[in-house]
């Protein structure tokens, strides 16, 4: 490692926003409610008809927005950008974010830590592992100068944006087509007199 480089740990780089129960926090009254972000949601990038709800009115701190980091750290452990939409996050899930460094730089080391996470949770012997802030803290990462780290930025901010923009239309087109192919399948919209070109 370079002399002018530093190591850290994941918690220096980002902060791991754990969930709460949102079982505590279900729509009032006549309130319509968001989906509930659970590692089911995480696994298949999108909330669905038999997700659970929780209230609008829930901190906005464990409010998910398109493009966010998600890691589930109990259970089945995994990270994502999450692309479908607003929600709110149910425990057993972090946050992950930071006010130093961009998306996916975090994201990144996290990522490259998860292989070892897994290895250590199974090694618990218990049916179902999980990650402790200890595990983060032990967690090392490398901070590369400010000249490297805008190098890097301008490369790969690109990539990262494009892959979310791409995924978040993607999860927009497949809600319309799921929207669309029954009303045409049964006959409700008919196009029998689109002429194409």
């Amino acid at each position: 490692m370079p002399d002018d480089w530093e190591k850290a740990c994941l918690l220096d780089i980002a902060d791991y926003v754990n969930g709460l129960a949102m079982q505590k926090y279900r729509p009032l009254n006549n309130e319509q409610g968001i989906p509930v972000m659970k590692i089911k949601e995480l696994r298949q990038g999108f909330c669905d008809n038999s997700s659970e709800l929780c209230s609008n009115n829930v901190n906005p701190a464990y409010l998910i927005h398109n493009g966010d980091v998600i890691f589930s750290w109990s259970g089945s452990l995994l990270i994502d950008f999450w692309c479908g939409g607003l929600c709110g996050l149910n425990q057993h899930l972090f946050k992950v974010s930071s006010n130093k460094y961009v998306k996916w730089f975090y994201y990144c080391w996290t990522k490259f830590h998860l292989h070892h996470f897994i290895t250590e949770a199974a090694d618990k012997a218990t049916t179902l592992g999980h990650i402790k802030r200890e595990n983060l803290a032990k967690a090392e990462v490398v901070i590369p100068t400010k000249q490297v780290y805008l190098t890097v930025e301008n490369l790969l901010s690109h990539v990262y944006d494009f892959i979310i923009t791409t995924r978040i239309e993607n999860t927009a087109l497949s809600a319309l087509r799921d929207t669309l192919l029954p009303k045409l399948m049964s006959g409700e919209i008919d196009v029998s007199k689109i002429e194409l070109d």
